[in-house]
């Protein structure tokens, strides 16, 4: 597969959600610290806003450092890239449209010769139909023990083919 990078969804993909993931964790982050800064100076914070928003941050951290691994994977991808060799286009020759092919025609089959064929299929499937083997050469096997019949069910059922 020598597709490049800049041509893959995947690679895209993972940028683009790697670059969203680390705004959003760094969003989360600077709100929370933000607002946790400004209540706790004014004097005016409440529990939740200190000890909710100290989780909040611990996740937005987490969202943060996603993004970044994904970002570092994004770059990993492109140095690996770089470091495998794209194969020599192949030369192809230009096709002389000038130049007329030289076809050689078979001849075609006298009607002899055809006549000929076609008798000679005929007169063996008639060969083949004619041949009629008398019913007291057929070897019948009617006891019941048929183990010795490929296939054959031991209660005499007949055999389901498929």
């Amino acid at each position: 597969m020598n597709k490049s990078l800049t041509r893959s969804i995947g690679f895209w993909l993972l940028l683009v959600v790697s670059l969203a993931t680390t705004a959003v964790g760094a969003w989360l982050i600077s709100g929370q610290i933000g607002t946790m800064t400004t209540t706790l100076l004014d004097g005016t914070a409440t529990g939740i806003e200190v000890y909710v928003g100290q989780s909040l941050v611990v996740v937005g951290a987490g969202v943060l450092a996603a993004g970044i691994v994904g970002i570092l994977l994004t770059l990993g991808l492109v140095a690996a890239r770089s470091l495998v060799p794209t194969p020599a286009p192949a030369v192809v020759e230009a096709i002389d449209w000038t130049v007329e092919a030289d076809e050689t025609q078979l001849p075609a089959p006298t009607t002899a010769s055809a006549e000929a064929a076609a008798t000679s299929d005929v007169t063996a499937a008639d060969d083949a139909a004619a041949t009629v083997v008398p019913e007291a050469d057929v070897e019948r096997n009617d006891s019941p023990d048929r183990s010795d019949v490929d296939g054959a069910n031991p209660d005499d059922s007949p055999s389901i083919t498929r």
